[in-house]
């Protein structure tokens, strides 16, 4: 089959032991671009003081790590023996999720806002489109890393083929470039919540959107993603996922329409005065 080749190395730079790889700096680059996405709104207007941007991201991107982490570790019956014949190699850097520092990175805003009394939906509202940036960054580091590739399909012009030694993926062999799709298709999700913004009512309709569709679309790519027969681990959280955000969209619009009802209700009532 035809392919294009990626004759690029996962290292980005080197300087004596210590090792700059792409993935991990694209991992960088998206963070900082939610950083500055959210520093941007809060400029112009948006409710989030910058203490607590500080905070709250210091503690997304540690609950975002371990989560993403603690999800590779329990990713199949074969990690889950290999780590835990040897504990201490639950520690590391690599077998990073996406999906995983997503959810654990929400998890932790979500505690954190409670903690201040914050509102998660409003704030997870405003960096929405910047997670989205984030991701799509980190999947580039993906692409010259070597992973998260799909199966190979006969005549499809956009078939990759890692030919660099040093690459995670195996050399000269014909996959699908699955990390350009989901690409492609968050900067169509950026592009559909940019244009809609201001239709996205109440708070956290929009986070739950976004987090909804990414969902659907981690269950439906999983199919071509190379992998052991069945559903994935990010399949199965996908489903509850999307369910979960398909549900809370739908009570957020309906306590939001009750509410709106009530007050004009309440506004059309006639006044009553005494009889004097």
């Amino acid at each position: 089959m035809n392919a294009i080749e990626i004759n690029v190395s996962p290292i980005l730079f080197s300087f004596g032991n210590v090792e700059v790889r792409w993935y991990g700096a694209m991992m960088a680059l998206g963070v900082t671009a939610l950083m500055f996405w959210t520093y941007m709104q809060i400029k112009r207007g948006a409710k989030i003081s910058y203490d607590d941007l500080l905070s709250g991201a210091i503690i997304g991107i540690i609950c975002g790590i371990v989560f993403s982490r603690l999800l590779h570790v329990f990713d199949g019956v074969e990690n889950i023996r290999r780590y835990f014949s040897n504990p201490t190699s639950i520690i590391g850097g690599d077998g990073l999720t996406i999906y995983g520092a997503i959810l654990g990175a929400s998890l932790g805003v979500w505690v954190f806002s409670r903690m201040r009394k914050l509102s998660f939906a409003y704030a997870a509202d405003v960096v929405t489109p910047g997670i989205i940036m984030a991701q799509a960054i980190g999947r580039v580091g993906c692409l010259f890393n070597g992973c998260c590739f799909g199966d190979g399909i006969e005549g499809n012009p956009f078939n990759i083929m890692y030919t660099n030694p040093q690459s995670y993926a195996p050399i000269g062999v014909v996959f699908q470039p699955t990390q350009v799709y989901e690409i492609l298709f968050l900067l169509a999700l950026l592009t559909i919540i940019m244009v809609f913004r201001s239709r996205f009512k109440p708070n956290g309709v929009q986070f739950m959107f976004y987090l909804g569709m990414y969902s659907i679309w981690r269950i439906g790519i999983g199919f071509l993603r190379v992998g052991p027969p069945g559903l994935a681990q990010a399949q199965f959280i996908g489903i509850i996922v999307s369910s979960i955000c398909a549900v809370g969209i739908y009570l957020a619009i309906r306590r939001d329409r009750a509410q709106a009802a009530a007050e004009t209700s309440k506004e059309n009532l006639p006044e009553t005065g005494s009889d004097g």
